[in-house]
C-alpha cells in the first residue's frame, strides 16, 4: 500500500514551512539547500531543495523552493481531520489569516464539521472535526 506524500512547490519554502508550523503545530523535520545537497554553487546554492515538516501530529509535507515560478495552488487540496471542532477552528482560523475562506467551518446539511479556505500561499485546505 502506497503513503501520499504531498509536496508543495514554493516562492519561499522556509516561509511558507514556518506559517504552517505557525497555524498547524509541527516541526520541521530536515531541511537542504541545492548547495549542501547536490554541491550548487550558483544562484540555486541557497534554494531549498528538500524540506520536511511534520504538521497537526505526524502528518508529513515536503516542501521546495520551485526553480520557475509557480503556479497559484488551485488543483491542490489538503485536509486534516481533527478529533475535536475546537481544534479544527484553532487551525482554520490560523490558516485563513491572509488567506480567503470558501466556507465558513460549521456543521454542514451532511453532517460534518467541515470548512474550506485557500492560503495566503494558493493553498486549498478542508479543515474537518468528527
Amino acid at each position: 500500500m502506497g503513503v501520499l506524500k504531498p509536496y508543495i512547490l514554493s516562492e519561499d519554502a522556509r516561509s511558507q514551512a514556518d506559517f504552517y508550523l505557525q497555524a498547524l503545530g509541527g516541526k520541521r523535520m530536515s531541511v537542504g539547500t541545492h548547495g549542501e545537497l547536490m554541491g550548487a554553487q550558483d544562484e540555486f546554492k541557497d534554494k531549498v531543495m528538500h524540506m520536511c515538516i511534520a504538521i497537526a501530529g505526524d502528518n508529513y509535507v515536503f516542501l521546495a523552493d520551485a526553480m520557475e515560478p509557480p503556479g497559484q495552488g488551485s488543483a491542490l487540496a489538503l485536509t486534516i481531520e481533527y478529533g475535536t471542532r475546537d481544534e479544527a477552528r484553532e487551525a482554520f482560523g490560523k490558516l485563513a489569516e491572509g488567506g480567503t475562506v470558501l466556507h465558513p467551518i460549521e456543521t454542514q446539511p451532511f453532517g460534518l464539521y467541515f470548512g474550506e479556505l485557500k492560503d495566503k500561499y494558493g493553498i486549498r485546505w478542508m479543515i474537518t472535526a468528527g
